[in-house]
């Protein structure tokens, strides 16, 4: 059977040779009807060659993760995706500034952007704001259980799931293999034993710090202190119940720990300045013994021009005697469908291919990213390449997700508050403790009164 489209033409030339032998209608009237055919004919002519137009898919990432992107995968995608293309909008290097982008286009109300580049600690409050597609009916129980538990978790909230984990992250702790072996020490597994072993090798004049961490007043003191309250048996907020543990003991131990290394002069005073870098560098100098950074530090510190490659070992992190278990916390990032977007069927391929294992193995062997498919850390060609990616994959295991609120970046600037403020001695962990816990509860009440 002929598409009507198919016979359009034929039977357009018949309707105009019939216009022009129809004597008894006006010449003005004719030409009209002739002039108005043609154009429709212009029309219904171009229906075939738009619906055969690929749809153009659009995302918006940070600048310095671009190039990965754009090197292989893109055109991986769009070669085996033939109708659908991607185009990858740069945005700017710092991420706070990427998520006020997203959430601007948001708030005006028809996002440009169809698939949604997601911190791991961004998804709940998109989620909460009704910006994001559920994907919980799309993705499979099965399809899930090839990711890592932790990065799933980190993808829902309140029973949906709003993303899909592309590339994993988690803190863990960086020692110096060379100084424990030769010192017969075990790596530490106690936050105690970190400050025993700094001592020691302080006392033998084989570094001149112990411990370095990120106490600079941002984001990343929040995501440090999670590892060190969880290894203290603590919570900081329960998203269940709402709850906040700020001024309860195990936080205000994990408080005094930190405290107490710089007061003891394993930590430098000017750790509660310093970021990731700055701890890095100190690190990788030869400086210290111990150093609580994300997985991008280790190509850094073993790259052929480090004074520290082949001496560094890595562990999760580690929890107090008094804790029942260490954790460290989940980074990442992974991508979701704005439900702005008119491509949701392409957008779930796309997201299908970019989290595949084969995808993220190439990913992982070009860009050196932490992968979220579990299998990947122990493949044989992953492991020639990045030796401690087994050792890797039982820190992310052991990762726990900053609270998985709404108001998850107000509560994060609460804590940096006074986090900051008791660190830095200008007030006490019980009055500074305090204070975060009752502002992060007037906040979360806030909340829920709107949502009511």
């Amino acid at each position: 059977m002929h598409h009507p489209l198919d016979i359009f033409p034929m039977r357009l030339f018949s309707w105009l040779e019939s216009l022009r032998n129809l004597r008894y209608v006006p010449k003005k009237v004719r030409l009209l009807l002739v002039g108005l055919l043609c154009v429709l004919s212009a029309v219904l002519l171009t229906l075939p060659a738009v619906s055969q137009q690929p749809v153009t898919l659009k995302l918006l990432m940070s600048a310095p993760d671009v190039p990965p992107w754009t090197k292989h995968m893109v055109k991986a995608f769009e070669d085996s995706h033939p109708g659908i293309r991607l185009q990858i909008v740069e945005g700017p290097n710092q991420v706070n500034l990427l998520e006020d982008m997203y959430t601007t286009a948001f708030l005006l109300g028809n996002s440009p952007y169809d698939l949604v580049n997601l911190d791991v600690i961004w998804a709940p409050k998109f989620a909460a704001a009704g910006w994001l597609m559920d994907l919980s009916q799309d993705i499979s129980a099965e399809e899930l259980a090839t990711f890592s538990p932790a990065d799933v978790e980190g993808s829902k909230y309140q029973g949906g799931l709003y993303r899909l984990p592309v590339r994993s992250d988690a803190g863990m702790l960086y020692y110096r293999k060379d100084l424990l072996d030769a010192a017969g020490l075990a790596p530490p597994q106690t936050f105690e034993e970190i400050e025993q072993i700094s001592k020691r090798l302080q006392d033998q004049k084989a570094v001149r710090w112990g411990y370095l961490w990120q106490g600079k007043q941002y984001e990343g003191s929040a995501a440090m202190f999670v590892e060190v309250l969880q290894g203290f048996g603590g919570f900081w907020v329960n998203s269940d119940t709402l709850e906040v543990g700020l001024d309860r003991p195990e936080a205000l131990r994990a408080v005094d720990f930190l405290r107490n290394t710089i007061s003891q002069g394993i930590s430098p005073p000017g750790v509660t300045t310093y970021v990731e870098e700055d701890t890095r560098r100190i690190f990788q100098n030869g400086e210290a013994a111990f150093l609580r950074n994300w997985p991008y530090a280790w190509s850094l510190l073993n790259g052929d021009d480090s004074p520290m490659k082949g001496k560094v070992g890595i562990v999760p992190m580690v929890r107090s005697q008094s804790g029942t278990e260490g954790g460290s916390c989940l980074g990442g990032w992974g991508l979701g469908i704005a439900k702005t977007s008119k491509h949701k069927q392409e957008a779930l391929q796309a997201i299908r291919f970019f989290t595949s294992e084969a995808v993220q193995k190439e990913f992982i062997m070009d860009a050196g990213y932490v992968p979220s498919q579990r299998e990947l850390f122990n493949d044989a060609d992953v492991v020639a390449k990045y030796s401690h990616y087994p050792e890797l994959l039982k820190v992310v295991d052991k990762a726990v997700l900053r609270p998985p609120i709404a108001q998850y970046a107000q509560a994060s600037d609460i804590l940096q508050r006074y986090l900051s403020a008791a660190l830095t001695n200008q007030q006490s962990p019980e009055e500074a403790m305090k204070q975060a816990t009752e502002e992060t509860q007037r906040l979360l009440e806030a909340g829920r009164a709107q949502r009511s």
